[in-house]
């Protein structure tokens, strides 16, 4: 009894504690493409939880039914080679079981690459997202203005972020949207999400990218039609150009704060790839090999970190020999 009062606390401790957790994000979704992967996890945990279930409960079944006791002491069971039925049962439910998940997840991945079934005959509103050590910049080339460390878009509306990087490979997530996509330097990705709630939603970047990577969070700002249209026009009443000098000393600070231009650096540094729909002298300074020329320059301002490592000593002569494929070469070599 003295051995189960530690674990029956631990039990209760559990019980008081666990109301108080706040709920999960990814659990609270906010869009068609977040509630397709809320739908997809749930389903995902029933049936791992419906596995573990049957097991502990063949489990305890076992320990019941076949345990030592005085009826059946010294009794030895037969011998037996094998039984093909549970053999096959216990292959068949697992491939099963895979196959339906491996199923769901196709499905699920193929629906929240595309734009939501609802939002399909809308053009959705293009942002482009890129990153830089340690903030995000959200450049709106149909409306001429961008933004830093926040974003607003309208809801019920189809919104295409466009996402590359100014450094080290990064990752673009709203979870209450839907889900991660990276942004890479020298490649443009596309994510596509929509909000069918008015609200404000945590982003952030969900990749270790160094030091900083912890404070590159951002707000989600889901507004209406109407209050879209004001804050769009505001901005681009009152608020300042972004110059190219204003946008390499953005790119130079590690961190600013939340900042409003009423013009975007898409006019003099686009984004890498084949968007030339939206660059300046229609995409002819592009590169399409390894992004625009002067994204490339931009990105020199913080390139990825080189890690300060032992390996990053002068190459030893003797690692430059062939490696000895024989015995005898083997021993020629260490001599």
């Amino acid at each position: 009894m003295k051995k189960k009062g530690p674990l029956y606390a631990l039990f209760l401790s559990l019980i008081l504690l666990l109301p108080g957790c706040s709920s999960l994000t990814v659990l609270n979704p906010k869009g068609p493409a977040a509630r397709t992967l809320s739908d997809t996890i749930i389903l995902s945990i029933l049936v791992m939880a419906f596995v573990l279930a049957v097991v502990y409960i063949l489990y305890i079944f076992v320990l019941v039914k076949y345990r030592a006791k005085k009826s059946n002491e010294g009794y030895i069971p037969e011998d037996e080679e094998g039984n093909k039925v549970l053999e096959a049962i216990w292959i068949i439910i697992p491939i099963i079981i895979v196959t339906f998940l491996s199923v769901v997840t196709v499905k699920t991945t193929h629906t929240v690459e595309n734009v939501a079934a609802d939002y399909k005959d809308q053009k959705p509103l293009v942002i482009y997202a890129s990153s830089s050590n340690w903030k995000w910049h959200f450049s709106y080339p149909e409306e001429g203005i961008e933004t830093v460390n926040y974003v607003n878009i309208p809801v019920h509306r189809a919104v295409e972020f466009r996402l590359y990087s100014y450094g080290p490979i990064t990752s673009f997530w709203i979870p209450q949207l839907g889900g991660q996509k990276y942004a890479m330097s020298d490649m443009l990705t596309e994510l596509n999400l929509s909000s069918d709630a008015v609200g404000s939603y945590l982003g952030r970047n969900s990749n270790f990218s160094g030091k900083g990577y912890a404070q590159m969070e951002f707000e989600t700002l889901v507004m209406s039609d109407k209050d879209y249209s004001d804050w769009v026009k505001e901005v681009k009443d009152t608020a300042p150009q972004l110059s190219e000098e204003e946008f390499k000393t953005l790119l130079a600070t590690d961190f600013v704060g939340r900042k409003t231009y009423s013009s975007t650096h898409l006019e003099f540094s686009p984004p890498p790839g084949e968007h030339s729909e939206h660059m300046s002298q229609n995409g002819s300074e592009m590169n399409m090999d390894n992004g625009s020329t002067e994204h490339q320059d931009n990105k020199e301002i913080h390139p990825s970190a080189e890690p300060d490592t032992e390996f990053d000593s002068k190459p030893d002569p003797e690692l430059q020999e062939p490696v000895p494929t024989s015995s005898v070469d083997e021993h020629t070599h260490n001599n």
